[in-house]
């Protein structure tokens, strides 16, 4: 039987012949996982043997990674803001600017009386921000939409395994909550123009799900839907926390530009590019 040792080095090799970026830390988050240890443990273990049904999973794994499929598809899971997810082809993987914004959001809304009030997030898709808002301010009311059933089947699965009681609601954008009002807003909706989706990585355009990505032929469809919808759905004071892509900021200072907007600020990520929009109902 291989060693631990003798593994890593093999499946390193093996991956770096298939171009795979960081060929030796995959192999060894895979591994780590496979043996439920942390990749420290893999080091300290170097001369423990690996059982055929261990080397089995392994292999499996490793050849999704070699054509390029990402680490969270292939073990089905992600960590995200004190949340353990799981995830599917049907879900875009949580980022960490994704992971910022609810950062980000949480520390406003911990500023107001927010207990009992309804927060809802659009375009759900693993349920990351609402979840991760609901475990972070348990006593708000947390909805979750999303138009794909299969997307919201992840993240009632998603709730459930981090115990947070949300409501989940199949539909097109704010039509599940019609004669509804909200306080919070949280959207990552699709924002990637038709043009830019065939220059994404390969990891993500072959991948993920090409209906969370696009928006259409500008990348700004969502963001227009929702400066002429929300108004409708939100208390006065309402807050809106919106991820954005790189270089829209300028864009959603137009598209939001109504009165009815209070404030509105525009924040940038640790790389420096737009991606944050935030805004206050009147």
């Amino acid at each position: 039987m291989k060693t631990v040792s003798e593994v890593l080095q093999l499946s390193a090799g093996y991956l770096q012949e298939k171009d795979v970026e960081r060929p030796k830390r995959e192999a060894e988050d895979l591994l780590a996982f496979v043996l439920k240890v942390s990749r420290l443990d893999l080091y300290m273990q170097h001369d423990r043997p690996l059982e055929e049904k261990e080397l089995s999973t392994f292999r499996a794994f490793l050849k999704r990674k070699a054509q390029g499929e990402p680490y969270e598809y292939i073990v089905g899971e992600t960590l995200f803001f004190h949340c353990t997810l799981r995830i599917t082809s049907d879900v875009l993987i949580p980022r960490p600017e994704t992971e910022i914004l609810l950062e980000k959001a949480v520390s406003e809304i911990q500023k107001d009386e927010w207990r009992g009030k309804e927060a809802w997030d659009l375009c759900t898709g693993s349920g990351c921000l609402g979840i991760g808002l609901k475990k972070a301010l348990p006593e708000l009311n947390v909805s979750l939409s999303d138009l794909s059933a299969k997307t919201l089947e992840v993240a009632r699965a998603n709730a459930s395994w981090n115990e947070v009681a949300v409501a989940c609601y199949q539909g097109d954008f704010l039509n599940p909550f019609l004669g509804m009002k909200a306080d919070y807003i949280f959207c990552n909706p699709p924002y990637i123009s038709e043009e830019e989706f065939g220059s994404l990585d390969p990891s993500v355009r072959l991948h993920e799900p090409e209906m969370a990505l696009v928006s259409g032929p500008s990348g700004l469809e969502f963001y227009e839907r929702l400066a002429v919808e929300l108004p409708n759905y939100l208390n006065s004071g309402a807050q809106i926390f919106l991820e954005i892509g790189s270089g829209q900021g300028e864009a959603l200072g137009v598209i939001f530009s109504a009165k009815c907007w209070k404030t509105k600020r525009l924040e940038k990520d640790w790389a420096g590019h737009d991606r944050f929009f935030f805004l206050e109902f009147e």
